[in-house]
Parts: C-alpha cells; structure tokens; sequence
C-alpha cells in the first residue's frame, strides 16, 4: 500500500482505514494507541470540544469525545509518518504529491471530484469529492519546501469532518 492508496480510499469511503467520523476517541485509541491531544484537551480537560489528537500526520478532531473529523497532513518535499495502521508497512513515507497525480488517481478509481470554490483562491486550490465529501488543499510550495517544481500545486492537508 502507498500514500496515494490511502489518499484515494479515503477521498472514495470518506474514512482513513478503519477510522471514521462518528466512532468514540476511545475506540480510535485502542486502534492507534494513545494519541497526542491538543494543548487545549492538556489545560482545559478532555471534554473540550473541536481540538484534535495527533498521531504524527494523522489527527483526529474530537467533539464529545467522539471523532468529528480526520485530518492527514502532508508537507510538500518532506518525509513524515503515518500510524501502521492507516499505512502500513512504512515507518516513513515521501510527502510530495502534485495536484494533478492526485486527480489523475481519483478519475482511475471512479472518484467524482470537483472545484471546491470556498477554498480556491489566491496561491492555493481545492477539491471536493462526492459522495464521501473529502477536502483536498493544494497549494504552491513555500520558499523551504523541496520540491522539483515551483510553479505547481502541492498537497498540503486533506480532511473530513462532521457538519
């Protein structure tokens, strides 16, 4: 399984592996181990509601200690990590991924997309994918992303969330 794999499967299920909007923060843990909680969760109790728990690039926003949304954060032109569980096989994995591979990848597997207009603007792009509603953010690489080419858009984060 590689990063683009799990980057199609959930912008076609709307679910990162087993994890999904909707389950308890407890049953997330018991799949990935404890997480990292937000400083928020740290100073104001468990039960604060819309901070995520972080597991490397992957974060789980949660309100009522329920998962309200799943967060895999990619950096243009670095390496990072995901949880086995989400990828397995690889302590590490390469985190450039260009717009167009991205797309390219969903229209193989039948993954409707379109403009996400809300999020479209300036130096960044977005698309949307039907029906699982995933958020995908491109955007063009900042002065320190290692990247071969400059004048195209990147992945930076794709999410989902409960309204």
């Amino acid at each position: 399984m590689t990063l683009m794999d799990v980057l199609v499967d959930f912008s076609r299920t709307g679910r990162i592996g087993p994890l999904s909007c909707g389950m308890s923060l407890d049953e997330a843990e018991d799949l990935l181990g404890p997480g990292r909680p937000h400083p928020a969760h740290i100073m104001l109790g468990p039960d604060t509601d819309g901070y995520p728990y972080s597991w490397h690039g992957l974060q789980l926003v949660i309100t009522q200690r329920a998962v309200s949304g799943l967060w895999l954060n990619i950096r243009p032109g670095s390496t990072a990590k995901l949880p086995p569980l989400v990828l397995p096989d690889s302590e590490s994995y390469g985190t450039t991924v260009l717009r167009e591979d991205l797309i390219a990848a969903l229209d193989g597997a039948d993954c409707r997309h379109e403009v996400n207009s809300t999020l479209t603007f300036g130096r960044q792009s977005s698309l949307i994918t039907r029906p699982a509603e995933v958020c995908a953010v491109f955007s063009l690489p900042g002065r320190d992303n290692q990247v071969p080419h400059r004048d195209r858009h990147y992945l930076d984060v794709m999410h989902k969330h409960t309204d």
